[in-house]
């Protein structure tokens, strides 16, 4: 057995963990830490690897939720360090691009307008506007603890993290013969790479990139490795908008009228879900194993417009994912229950139909933080949560 983890931002992240503890739960016969196979790109890399390396989804969810300090508290800041020190090594290379720019100009007024000249200004900016060093540092403390490795080689389970070699345009497998030597911390930074957000990542002469520039899943890293029954998580899927409005989240139900952030959201959901889709249907017939997919509703707006940066938000994508993995198998449980039976994997429709509370399954009943400035943080996190839902209603 094994599973496939997508991308999709920390966001997406957050919205696998709370998936992953419902199948934690609901699967009897599969243990999600002693999969045969693991295989994890963009998000999903530090995910796949947490499992592998023997961090639960309970773990996860409780990182995931806790302000307090933690053997690996899951903190947003960590994911989004602006690289500043990129920004003022650009702007000291602006004076030097400018004179050559007019230079070759003046040179050979003939040959190009000026605008074509000063367009080597854009050198000056910078590949990523946040820094993943920190988010590599992360990683690496978590996996040399006690039990745990940062070296693939040392794993008793198969773990792949994709990424791409930007100057080949290659899919590069971190785990595979030839790569098991780089930390599994730096293949999780460089599978994280997403250009523009993040700056590639160079190891030993070679620059990687974020691995979902080639597949959303890659899923057939698993399929390769002869695995019968694939688990796979989608946490990115295009929203359709045409229930927005009765149910109140939009006033018009036109995703434009969000700015060019929303577009440019929907955009990548809608070509990286047909590149899934596409790439799934590619697999009948020619691996000889089942695959069950999971991923949100086309319809699930918390998903699509939840601040996750907030602490709260953090807590309701979480939750939310956990409750609509709980749904959607057992919406699904007579298609699922004879795939899954055929690897002796047992869906139980008794935990599914029984309503449950993720914090309490994981021992972190919900509870308010202890003091009168632990209580005024509560308030002030649904204020934000709920002033940022009044403006984006507003705007729409």
């Amino acid at each position: 057995m094994g599973i496939a983890l997508a991308g999709g931002g920390p966001e997406g992240a957050v919205y696998e963990i709370g998936a992953l503890r419902a199948l934690d739960e609901a699967l009897e016969g599969a243990d999600l830490n002693n999969l045969d196979v693991y295989v994890g790109v963009s998000a999903g890399a530090f995910l796949a690897a947490n499992l592998a390396n023997d961090l639960t989804p309970a773990q996860m969810c409780r990182a995931i939720v806790k302000h307090d300090p933690g053997e690996h508290p899951f903190h947003s800041s960590t994911f989004l360090q602006p690289a500043t020190g990129a920004f003022l090594r650009g702007g000291w290379k602006v004076p030097k691009l400018l004179w050559e720019g007019l230079s070759e100009y003046l040179g050979n007024p003939s040959d190009s307008t000026l605008l074509d000249s000063l367009t080597r200004i854009s050198r000056a900016l910078p590949v990523g506007v946040f820094r993943n060093e920190p988010i590599r540092a992360f990683l690496e403390k978590i996996y040399t603890l006690p039990g745990r490795t940062d070296d693939f080689r040392e794993l008793n389970k198969k773990l792949f993290i994709v990424a791409v070699d930007l100057d080949s345009g290659e899919a590069v497998r971190f785990g595979d013969e030839g790569f098991d030597h780089v930390p599994i911390s730096t293949a999780a930074q460089a599978s994280m790479a997403l250009p523009g957000l993040y700056p590639p990542v160079d190891f030993e002469g070679r620059t990687y990139v974020d691995g979902v520039l080639r597949k959303t899943l890659h899923a057939s890293v698993a399929l390769e490795q002869g695995v019968d029954l694939l688990l796979c998580l989608n946490p990115i899927v295009p929203v359709d908008t045409g229930g927005a409005v009765e149910q109140g989240v939009m006033r018009r139900g036109r995703l434009v009228d969000r700015g060019w952030p929303t577009v440019i959201s929907q955009t990548l959901r809608t070509l990286i879900r047909s590149r899934l889709r596409a790439g799934l249907n590619s697999y009948e017939g020619r691996y000889n194993a089942d695959i069950v997919l999971l991923e949100p509703r086309r319809d699930d707006y918390r998903m699509f417009f939840t601040n996750i940066f907030s602490f709260s938000s953090r807590q309701a994508v979480c939750e939310h994912a956990y409750q609509e993995t709980r749904r959607e198998l057992l919406d699904r449980f007579d298609e699922l229950e004879p795939v899954l039976a055929r690897h002796g994997v047992t869906l139980r429709r008794d935990l599914l139909e029984q309503p449950r509370d993720l914090w309490n399954g994981v021992r972190l009943p919900r509870r308010r933080r202890a003091g009168h400035a632990g209580a005024t943080l509560d308030d002030l996190d649904r204020a934000l949560d709920r002033l940022v839902e009044a403006l984006d209603l507003a705007a729409t």
